[in-house]
This record gives C-alpha cells, structure tokens and sequence, in this order.
C-alpha cells in the first residue's frame, strides 16, 4: 500500500439541534441548513467516507481495508475488528442543546443490536460564553427510574453540567448519561456505532411538530455512575504530545506543532488519524505532503514508518488504536 496523507470527504448531517459553526468556523462546503455533525472518517453502514485526495482518491473505505487489510488498519485491528472501520470520527455544532442521552457497551450492544458500544470523548474547540454539557448524574445514589420521569421543572435537579472552554477535554465510556449544550463545536472520537439512546430532548418539536423519541426502558438498563466527571488533566509543550485519552478502545494526544517535526510510527500497529483542531499544518508521508487546516482531517495508514509535520501554530489531535 501507497502510504500517503489521505484525506476522505465528510458526509455532513443535518440535525435539529445544528447551527452554522460547521460552514463558518470549520469552512465545510454545504447548502444544508442546521448542520450538526461532518462525519471525517466513517465506517458506519451506509455512511461510509471515499477517499479525497491521492493515489486512492474516489475509493471507499471499506475497499482500501478490504484491499490492503493490515497495511491499513494494522494487524492487531484486523484481529479484533475484520474488516469493520474501528472508529467513528467527527466534528459537532450544537446551536441548541443535544438531547441527554445514553450508549450501551459492547456487551449489551452486541445483544441487543449486533453492535459495538459507543465509548467516545469530546475535544472542545470552541464554545459560547457560559456554555454547558452534561456530564452523568447530579447524585450517583439516584434512583435510575427517575429517567423515566424527566420534565422542564426537575430536569436540573438530575443530571450533572459542566461549564466548558476552548481546550476541554472529557471521556464519555458507555453508560454514561451525557449531552453537549448550545453553543460548542467539539471533535468527537468514539467506536464505531452510531446506537443512542435518548433520555431527554428538552420538550422541543420537530419540523412535522412531534416530539423525537425516547428510549427510556434501554437507557434505565444501560446508564451506570462514574465518580469522575472525565475531563482531561494536561498540560500542553510545545512540539511535544500530551495525553488526553487512553482507553481499550482508542488513544488520543493532543499535538501543538511550532516548527518542523518528524516523528516515528513504525512502532506502532495501527493507523493513526490526525484531526487539526487549530491553526493550519503541512503533514508529509513518503515525501507527499498535504496541507490540514482547522476542521480537517488526515489519516495515516498502518505501515506508515515516519510523518513530517511543518507549522508555525498548530493543534492536531492523534488518534491510534
């Protein structure tokens, strides 16, 4: 395989709670109205990206892992996953508040929908002021049946917020209750699954005027308490990564590039996937560069040995199984 900086086109997803942050912040081409979600690399059924740029350009996804197979995803992905894409990775606005939800693990996932689980974390790249999210249960010794009793005059009594700044980090593992609010664009890495249940959508109608539904009984039996909030402790150096998730399911750095830099990856098996959450960078792979600007995404295949990156001010995040 031809290992080279590949860019795929988004697949952009409008959404009742979407705004403009998308079209204007992160530049992504669009008539579409309320765009919530820009799907960068996805495996999802039906959803699946094609290569943008390069030697692969126009290829799916699923035929760059079907054909190259450990070459891309690396071998120790081929074992746990086939050839099923491991990640689902975007970029969200919410203009409005996402409804309070809930994913299930991979254990009940697989029995209930033949699934993976939905184990995600949230990078904050911009927000209003006095912008929120929730973040689990307010009281980890509530009662889980009060989910099914949620209303305008309770609901603050129940779930946990979090006020957020450009720069935040949280991990989300299944089972835990949790919600973006108006005003964030955030990155989001999470398994490959898109199975959400929804808890509480804050009494809003849609266009045909009728409430979404919920999914009371399977969020009850999937929602579990966590002492900790999930927010990422770090400390950023420049030129240097600093960690802001490790889990079974994906690794995150968080990369500040303010000169030219090589770094190795041959010690790794796995792809690695960089999605620039500031500034603008030059990403080189066997002497073919592609520039990443704020709101785009790069990925890297598995028997990539060394990736150059040149910038005066830049935040990549890196992603590796």
């Amino acid at each position: 395989m031809q290992a080279y900086p590949i860019k795929f086109a988004p697949i952009l997803k409008e959404k009742i709670w979407g705004g403009e942050k998308l079209s204007q912040i992160l530049n992504k081409k669009t008539d579409l109205k309320n765009v919530g979600e820009s799907w960068e690399i996805s495996g999802v059924q039906d959803n699946i990206s094609t290569v943008a740029n390069g030697l692969y350009k126009g290829t799916s996804l699923n035929d760059l892992i079907k054909t190259h197979k450990s070459k891309f995803l690396g071998q120790q992905n081929i074992d746990v996953f086939g050839e099923n894409f491991p990640l689902l990775i975007k970029f969200l606005d919410a203009k409005t508040n996402l409804s309070v939800q809930v994913h299930p693990d991979d254990k009940m996932a697989k029995t209930q929908h033949n699934s993976f689980g939905k184990t995600e974390m949230w990078y904050i790249m911009n927000s209003d002021d006095d912008a929120e999210i929730v973040l689990g249960l307010k009281d980890n010794d509530l009662d889980k049946n009060v989910l099914s009793a949620i209303n305008a005059t309770n609901v603050n009594d129940i779930f946990n917020t979090e006020k957020v700044k450009q720069g935040d980090s949280y991990f989300i593992p299944a089972g835990k209750i949790h919600a973006i609010g108006a005003g964030v664009l955030a990155a989001e890495i999470q398994q490959t699954s898109d199975i959400t249940y929804r808890v509480y959508d804050w009494d809003r109608i849609d266009d045909a005027g009728k409430q979404r539904e919920l999914h009371t009984d399977a969020a009850i039996k999937a929602t579990k308490s966590f002492v900790s909030n999930g927010k990422s402790n770090y400390q950023l150096e420049a030129n240097k990564t600093s960690n802001l998730v490790d889990c079974d399911f994906f690794t995150t750095n968080i990369f500040e590039i303010q000169a030219n830099q090589k770094r190795e990856y041959n010690h790794l098996d796995s792809f690695v996937i960089f999605m620039c959450v500031e500034g603008t960078a030059e990403v080189t792979v066997n002497n073919l560069t592609e520039t990443v600007a704020m709101g785009e995404t790069i990925l890297v295949p598995a028997n990539t040995d060394s990736v150059e990156f040149n910038s005066a001010g830049a935040k990549l995040l890196e992603i590796y199984i």
